[in-house]
C-alpha cells in the first residue's frame, strides 16, 4: 500500500485514472480546475483521452457521445458549470448512459464566491434538469473519500446504467490530506448496447431518449422509476458516530460532517450525550435509519453550508416524531467548533 500527501481534486484524479477512466472531458472553473489539470497532464500518458471542451455543455455532450460507445466517461465542474451542464445530465439519465460527474461545490447562487458552500443540494438531489429521473449521489467528507468514491461511482454507474455524481466542495477539494492507494481490480461491466458500429454480429443499437407515442414514453419512465426504486433498496450509504446512547444527534454531510465531528466531541467533553449522522449517500436518502433514530433521541440538528436544504429530508424521514432543527452558513462563511 502506498501513501501519498495530495490535494483532494487530485486525488480525485489520479483514481479516476486507476478506475479506468478511458475519457475526461471539462471546461476550467474554480474551485475544481486541478482535475482537469492533472488528468491533462497524466492521461495522455496512458493513451487516455482529454479535451478541455469550448464550454460545459460541450463537454457533458461529449461525456454522452463516450458513454454511448460503451467507453468509462468523466466531467467535473463546479456549481455554475453543472448548472449549463442539467440538460445534458438529463438526456444521460434517460438514455440510461453511466458516466461519473463531480461538482466541486462552490457558494452561490449565481456566480457567488469561489469558497466551499453546499447550496447544490437540491439541484443534485432533486434532479437539476427537466423530467423525472435520479442520479445517485455521493457526498465525501475527506480527501481519501474524493478517491473512494470515484471507484465507486464508476462501477455503480455501469451496474444501473446511470449517471452517478460526487458532490463535494471547494474546500475538500483544495485540502490537502494522506491517501492510501492499493490495488485496485477495475470492473468494466459488459456493454451490449453500446454504439460500437460493430454490426455484423448483432442488430443495429439506438441509444436515445426520445419516444413519441405517450404510451412508450410512460414505459421507459417506469422502467427508470424501477431502476431508482432499486437504488434505493441497495444503494444506502451512511455512517454513524456515537449514537447508540445520543439524546441529541447532529445530521450533516461532507464538510460540516467535519465540523459537527469536533463539535460532538467538545458537547461530549462537557456531559451532553451528542452523536453524528453523516449521510454518505444523499441519494438514495439514509430516510429509514434517521426515522429509526428518531425515536431513541430528543433533538436532530441538521448543520449545512446553505440556507436549509438537506434539513427538509431529514423532517420528512423523521415524520414528526422528534424536533429536527437547523443552523446554516452561506457565501463560504464556515461554522467554528467553539468550547463554551
Amino acid at each position: 500500500m502506498e501513501i501519498k500527501l495530495m490535494k483532494g481534486n487530485e486525488a480525485l484524479a489520479e483514481a479516476a485514472i486507476q478506475a479506468g477512466c478511458d475519457a475526461y472531458f471539462g471546461y476550467p472553473i474554480t474551485p475544481q480546475s486541478e482535475v482537469l489539470e492533472y488528468l491533462a497532464r497524466e492521461m495522455p500518458k496512458r493513451g487516455r483521452l482529454v479535451m478541455q471542451a469550448e464550454s460545459e455543455v460541450a463537454s457533458i455532450n461529449m461525456v454522452y457521445g463516450a458513454a454511448g460507445a460503451g467507453f468509462r466517461a468523466m466531467t467535473s465542474s463546479s456549481s455554475p458549470g453543472i448548472s449549463l451542464m442539467a440538460e445534458g445530465i438529463s438526456y444521460l439519465a434517460g438514455a440510461e448512459l453511466p458516466c461519473l460527474l463531480v461538482n466541486v461545490n462552490r457558494a452561490g447562487p449565481g456566480l457567488g464566491s469561489i469558497q466551499p458552500g453546499q447550496g447544490d443540494y437540491f439541484q443534485s438531489t432533486k434532479g437539476g434538469g427537466h423530467g423525472d429521473y435520479r442520479m445517485i449521489v455521493l457526498a465525501p467528507s475527506s480527501v481519501q473519500e474524493m478517491a473512494d468514491f470515484v471507484f465507486l461511482g464508476f462501477d455503480l454507474a455501469d451496474k444501473y446504467r446511470n449517471p452517478v455524481l460526487i458532490l463535494s466542495d471547494g474546500a475538500i477539494g483544495q485540502m490537502m490530506e494522506k491517501v492510501k492507494w492499493g490495488k485496485h481490480t477495475i470492473k468494466k461491466t459488459p456493454k451490449p448496447w453500446a454504439t460500437t458500429g460493430k454490426t455484423t454480429d448483432r442488430k443495429r443499437n439506438s441509444i436515445t431518449s426520445l419516444f413519441m407515442k405517450p404510451e412508450d414514453m410512460e414505459a421507459h419512465n417506469l422502467k427508470l422509476v424501477a431502476k431508482y426504486n432499486e437504488m434505493q433498496k441497495n444503494e444506502v450509504r451512511f455512517e454513524e458516530m456515537q449514537t447508540a446512547d445520543a439524546d441529541y444527534i447532529f445530521v450533516a454531510y461532507g464538510l460540516s460532517a467535519r465540523i459537527c465531528m469536533k463539535a460532538m466531541d467538545i458537547a461530549r467533553s462537557r456531559g451532553l450525550k451528542v452523536g453524528l449522522f453523516r449521510p454518505i449517500t444523499l441519494f438514495p436518502f439514509p430516510e429509514k435509519r434517521l426515522e429509526e433514530l428518531a425515536s431513541e433521541v430528543k433533538l436532530m440538528l441538521t448543520v449545512e453550508l446553505n440556507s436549509g436544504q438537506m434539513v427538509e429530508d431529514v423532517r420528512l424521514a423523521v415524520n414528526g416524531k422528534v424536533p429536527v432543527k437547523f443552523y446554516g452558513r452561506m457565501g463560504g462563511v464556515m461554522p467554528t467548533p467553539r468550547k463554551w
